[in-house]
């Protein structure tokens, strides 16, 4: 454990939604985008997460175009100043992008866009340097703040991590072409529940948090819906013994404790 608690990494996450063409009896038509991510990870290997990644520097360019609410208003729904206010979201946009292919701008995306994905990904360009080059506008309007989630102080490689909401714009697909995964595909919020409590997926306590959250809502709609009427407020989980056992809890919410084995606390997703 650090003498003094690491800084922790703005960083961005989405919750991209969808509803299913024929749900399954029992299951509402809400679906969530979901990636395993790869076991060389240095954050988060092996767990299922939503998309998302850490802010980089060029995420704080001014952009040519933007659509929607502006850095000022992302500013007073999240809790901070507007420059990190309009990182996050640029953030959330990039990592949407290169991540699982979908591009939150508009208008018609460009014949050649997964060419402009490849660059973003090896950092040849800038999402402002696509921007300018394609003549797209990102949608800021597309995105609705979720939560803020802090990792505990305890932990070394720390995050303070924008969830942001997002339907998939109509006409796009989100896919697994990222070597950041080993699989991606669209869940069922107590799909994904069910097969985290028997073992055979690894999620961190934000994203379970966040999947018993979404499963209450019976489509995207209604997500989007609640999504505006949430005051988003950093949560940091904490980390502490009961018995035998280390959990992470959650200050405020006394019925949530997950056994530290089975997660792993804060973090991206």
């Amino acid at each position: 454990m650090p003498s003094e608690p690491v800084v922790p990494r703005p960083a961005a996450t989405v919750l991209l939604v969808r509803d299913a063409p024929a749900a399954p009896p029992g299951r509402t038509p809400l679906q969530v985008f979901l990636q395993r991510r790869v076991p060389e990870m240095a954050f988060a290997s092996s767990m299922t997460v939503f998309p998302g990644g850490g802010v980089a520097a060029a995420d704080r360019e001014v952009l040519p175009a933007w659509a929607g609410p502006d850095p000022g208003w992302w500013a007073e729904r999240l809790g901070c100043d507007a420059e990190l206010a309009g990182a996050f979201v640029q953030a959330a946009v990039r990592e949407t992008f290169e991540e699982c292919g979908v591009l939150l701008a508009a208008p018609e995306l460009p014949a050649d866009v997964e060419r402009y994905r490849a660059d973003l990904v090896a950092r040849q360009r800038t999402l402002a340097e696509m921007l300018t080059e394609t003549g797209l506008v990102l949608r800021a309007d597309l995105l609705r703040p979720w939560a803020r989630w802090v990792t505990p102080p305890a932990v070394p490689r720390r995050y303070d991590t924008v969830f942001f909401v997002a339907l998939v714009p109509e006409g796009q697909e989100a896919d697994a072409h990222t070597t950041e995964a080993v699989e991606a595909t669209w869940w069922h919020p107590s799909e994904a529940l069910e097969h985290w409590q028997r073992g055979e997926i690894e999620l961190m306590a934000p994203t379970v948090r966040t999947l018993q959250e979404i499963a209450e809502h019976p489509d995207s709609a209604s997500v989007l819906a609640a999504a505006d009427d949430r005051v988003v407020q950093p949560v940091t989980p904490v980390v502490r013994r009961d018995g035998e056992k280390v959990v992470v809890v959650l200050p405020g919410d006394p019925d949530f404790a997950l056994d530290i084995e089975r997660i792993a606390p804060g973090g991206s997703a």
